[in-house]
């Protein structure tokens, strides 16, 4: 990052939409990602950043919101010949697609090597989303960049919505970074929502109502859809539960802080460290963990990718195995949503107490 990108940048803003109601923002600060393609967004304006309490947009409105950036970059979204879905996580492209697939053209811009939750769109990327028929939001403070980005209200489905007064909040949250992707911190509201199957079926559910209102003469293909994806979500759920019967009160550490809901849903006890798969363990993490086994005697990391044999082999020498639980938060290399978390069942089940 440039000399000049790495200074304060702020901006003023007469309102600001974040989770489900307005919140008075005189100035706020942008996350330090955001500073290389702001200057080309949106000037200080009311910005939208969830349907929830938020005003319904004009087709004025709206007009004036994409007048933010280059017209012609909407282009491929506004010369497709089916309705545009435009997801900001891919559990929701997936549910998306499993419901509508054939019906509408689903669409997830996240790069696949990154974390959407932190991925922050180029001025190209945001013109295609605000030129989208339906924008679908995973709620719970999930992309950080909508704060900073106008998007049409009418547009957006915060796809949480309906749970929100069961968010959990995070505190005292360390600031680190995904490699290349800049310093982030997971202060604020837990956002892997989906991990807890009762919820990800509450998305799906909101997925499919939108799905009904983009399409309304397609309601019996969309609903046999949609009621064949909530039956996997529900047997998924029995199996998480099945799976984790055993692990009731098991200290367990996961190298990252993305398993609230799971962990809340299965009645896991679970501590975070903030440690990254493909890293390089040194003997200051050895010694981190070491001080929270003092407390928190866990014998098996969970591991939000594939950790490096090294780092396997480390914690074994620790007497700390390890497996992964893949919160699937971006599209997989194999298979898909569904896939992924029957691998997580199977691998909740290999942990032995």
């Amino acid at each position: 990052m440039s000399a000049e990108n790495e200074q304060a940048l702020s901006v003023a803003l007469p309102v600001a939409f974040e989770g489900n109601g307005a919140i008075t923002a005189p100035e706020m600060e942008l996350p330090m990602a955001t500073k290389t393609w702001w200057s080309v967004l949106v000037p200080a304006a009311a910005i939208v950043a969830s349907c929830g309490e938020a005003p319904t947009a004009s087709q004025d409105d709206t007009a004036t919101n994409n007048r933010s950036v280059d017209s012609g970059a909407a282009d491929a979204a506004a010369s497709s010949a089916l309705p545009v879905v435009q997801t900001v996580n891919y559990p929701l492209a997936y549910f998306a697609e499993r419901i509508a697939g054939d019906l509408t053209d689903v669409r997830f811009l996240s790069p696949e090597d990154g974390d959407p939750a932190f991925w922050m769109p180029s001025r190209e990327a945001i013109a295609e989303i605000q030129s989208a028929d339906v924008i679908l939001a995973n709620g719970a403070t999930y992309a950080k960049w909508r704060g900073a980005v106008s998007l049409p209200a009418s547009k957006i489905v915060d796809t949480s919505a309906s749970f929100s007064d069961s968010f959990i909040e995070i505190k005292d949250a360390v600031v680190h970074s995904h490699g290349e992707g800049g310093e982030h911190s997971h202060a604020g509201t837990a956002f892997t929502t989906w991990l807890d199957m009762t919820q990800a079926r509450a998305q799906a559910e909101a997925v499919r109502d939108a799905m009904l209102g983009a399409l309304p003469g397609s309601a019996e293909v969309i609903n046999a859809n949609a009621d064949a994806l909530l039956a996997d979500i529900d047997a998924l759920d029995a199996e998480f539960r099945s799976a984790s019967e055993s692990l009731a009160g098991v200290p367990l550490v996961a190298s990252h802080p993305v398993y609230q809901y799971f962990s809340r849903r299965y009645g896991l006890n679970v501590e975070s460290l903030h440690w990254e798969p493909e890293m390089t363990m040194t003997a200051e993490n050895t010694a981190e963990l070491a001080e929270l086994r003092e407390t928190h005697a866990a014998g098996w990391m969970l591991w939000e990718g594939e950790p490096t044999d090294a780092n396997v082999a480390a914690l074994a020498g620790e007497g700390v195995q390890s497996v992964i639980i893949d919160p699937c938060g971006n599209r997989p290399g194999e298979g898909d949503w569904l896939s992924v978390m029957r691998d997580n069942v199977e691998a909740l089940r290999s942990i032995q107490p």
